[in-house]
């Protein structure tokens, strides 16, 4: 089994740049990319975009096989082409991940992001409560407990999905059908179709996004309820339609998007 070690990798690219007597930066001009990038890759940072590798495999004399595998092989010709296909499949989950800095600067994006939805959450909780206070068309503010409830959860499910949920899955899940996924709290079973590193990231995606939404929908569709002139049955049915499309909004996307990709 071939896989793809960062820190070979920037140790043979190291050597290959060497012997063909470049510099980081005579290396770096050459694909149009900085030194502090070159740098990165030697050290085992991170791996060059998937649109380097045939340049840099050029320029160094070796085949992107090699490159990619970290050492010379005999016969990488002859490879089978399951097997490249598999070093291929690696190279683009390894180069899609960010080097520190955009790292850094995508979670400082996130936290900003989810801060203000749960700010604009807390802000319209406080206003719809208070208004219908007011109108008094709701009594007391325990009329609003499980809408409470139901958001602090998605907050709490929130920050996990977009603090703590891995974006890419362990090797395994590419070379097998897996249609489970297990991660602390977090468990993801969908019967049907596998989970792999091509549609994991859109399935986190969706997740994040849908989480965001719901925490800041869910208030207006409760406080827009009560303010209906709706008798008992016509509440228990409109809720049972909307409970209906509002699991459907989560998994039907969840399916399209995992056969999808």
């Amino acid at each position: 089994m071939f896989d793809i070690d960062k820190t070979a990798f920037g140790t043979f690219l190291a050597e290959l740049r060497r012997t063909k007597g470049f510099t980081q930066r005579e290396l770096a001009e050459k694909l149009f990319v900085s030194d502090k990038a070159v740098s990165k890759w030697e050290r085992g940072l991170s791996l060059p975009d998937i649109s380097l590798l045939i340049p840099l495999s050029d320029i160094l004399g070796v085949s992107v096989t090699e490159l990619l595998v970290g050492k010379r092989m005999e016969h990488a010709e002859n490879m089978k082409p399951e097997q490249v296909e598999t070093i291929v499949k690696k190279a683009l989950i390894f180069s899609s991940e960010d080097d520190p800095d955009k790292i850094r600067t995508r979670k400082k994006r996130d936290i900003m992001v989810f801060g203000l939805c749960v700010l604009f959450t807390i802000t319209e909780l406080a206003v719809g409560m208070w208004g219908l206070q007011e109108t008094e068309t709701v009594k007391n503010f325990s009329d609003f407990s499980e809408l409470i409830i139901a958001e602090v959860l998605f907050t709490g499910f929130g920050i996990y999905i977009w603090f703590f949920l891995k974006e890419h899955l362990p090797a395994y899940y590419d070379e097998n059908r897996i249609n489970a996924y297990s991660d602390g709290v977090f468990r993801l079973n969908m019967p049907g179709v596998s989970f792999n590193n091509s549609n994991w990231p859109y399935i986190v995606k969706y997740l994040r996004i849908w989480l965001l939404v719901s925490m800041t929908v869910l208030p207006m569709a409760v406080f827009a309820a009560k303010l209906m002139p709706w008798g008992s049955a016509a509440v228990s049915v409109t809720g049972r339609v909307f409970l209906f499309l509002y699991l459907a909004s989560l998994f039907v996307p969840l399916y399209i998007t995992a056969k999808k990709y």
